[in-house]
């Protein structure tokens, strides 16, 4: 099976430039055979920077980029030349990406939006050369500055996905079907369990210009917050989500039971996540009735819901507009206002950049 092109956590080997040596030198010239000293400063070393860029979508460009090392400050030299700075490497991941202390884990920074620059390492600086040292008392000084030492660190990097809704429910409850339904995303899409194994990006177009990005999460299961099926590794991607929709089929056997198993999952990983808004789309609709339905709506949990078809299309573009009017309401709990930012880039599915 072709290896994924999906790619949301490496650990890389970080390290800086070293600040370049001070020079110890001094001025000689025809007539002048006492000219004093002259050494320059040393150049300082690159930084390691960490900068978004909106046109990554995965880490896969870093998954085999193990080392990145930052060059060194060159040596100063006579006549107070200064010595070049080494050149700063930087390291461009996808919006989202939040960056861990690889031994320690603790939490280093995350960058959120196109254009943002955090430096994870300092380059060493320059050491001062003879020049700098000399005086009435000392005016020949034959040491200078060794520039300072490097830095390395390992760092981990992990994406977690920025979009405006977020698909939560069990593998095979119609989330892929219903991506492709309301955006251009082309998902795998089977009448078996887990077969997403990779989250899925979908911007959902209305009309008048309005958009929103969607995401499909890989199916959760009852225990996945202790690892069971595939455990942690995606619910971190619920975490950056603005909405939270619920998607359960209308065959399955207790709508209210499958619902309390999923927030359960969710509170048990990050008890944040419940302050998120939360809907919640019944999926399947066409294998029932209209009074099937009417004594199902008697069972749902007390959360805005509807009912939708992916297949005959049925309470698609309700979903749509009613999700934006839920995305854009300006009610938050905190009293702050925040408005939905719309993101150009059209993107049916990872791939490598």
């Amino acid at each position: 099976m072709a290896e994924s092109n999906f790619v949301d956590y490496v650990k890389i080997y970080c390290r800086s430039g070293k600040g370049g040596r001070g020079s110890v030198h001094f001025r000689r010239e025809k007539y002048i055979p006492r000219g004093g000293p002259d050494g320059g400063d040393g150049g300082k070393g690159g930084d390691v920077i960490i900068r978004c860029n909106r046109n990554y979508w995965t880490l896969i460009h870093l998954k085999y980029e193990r080392h990145v090392m930052a060059e060194d400050g060159e040596a100063g030299s006579g006549r107070l030349c200064h010595g070049k700075n080494g050149q700063s490497r930087v390291i461009e991941v996808p919006c989202g990406t939040v960056v861990f202390d690889g031994e320690t884990g603790e939490y280093v920074c995350d960058v959120t939006y196109d254009g943002q620059e955090i430096v994870l390492l300092k380059g060493g600086c320059g050491g001062m050369g003879n020049n700098h040292f000399k005086s009435p008392t000392n005016q020949a000084p034959k040491y200078a500055q060794s520039g300072e030492p490097f830095q390395e660190k390992y760092f981990v990097f992990q994406l977690k996905l920025l979009a405006d809704v977020g698909l939560v429910g069990f593998p095979n409850a119609g989330k892929s079907t219903l991506l492709s339904v309301v955006s251009a995303a082309k998902p795998k899409i089977a009448d078996y369990p887990f077969t997403t194994l990779e989250p899925n990006l979908g911007i959902v177009s209305i009309s008048d210009n309005r958009s929103f990005v969607m995401a499909d999460i890989p199916g959760i299961i009852e225990g996945a917050s202790e690892g069971k099926g595939l455990g942690l590794r995606f619910l971190r991607h619920i975490e950056r989500n603005s909405l939270l929709l619920f998607v359960i089929p209308a065959d399955a056997k207790h709508i209210a039971t499958e619902y309390e198993v999923l927030l359960n999952e969710l509170r048990t990983y990050n008890p944040e996540l419940l302050n998120k808004k939360r809907l919640l789309a019944v999926t399947k609709s066409d294998l029932i009735d209209d009074d099937l339905e009417a004594a199902l709506r008697k069972e749902l949990p007390s959360i805005p819901c509807r009912f939708v078809s992916s297949v005959t299309q049925t309470g698609i573009p309700q979903l749509k507009e009613w999700l934006w009017k839920e995305l854009n309401e300006w009610d938050q709990p905190d009293g702050n206002i925040e408005q939905l930012v719309q993101r150009p880039i059209d993107v049916g599915f990872f791939d490598e950049p």
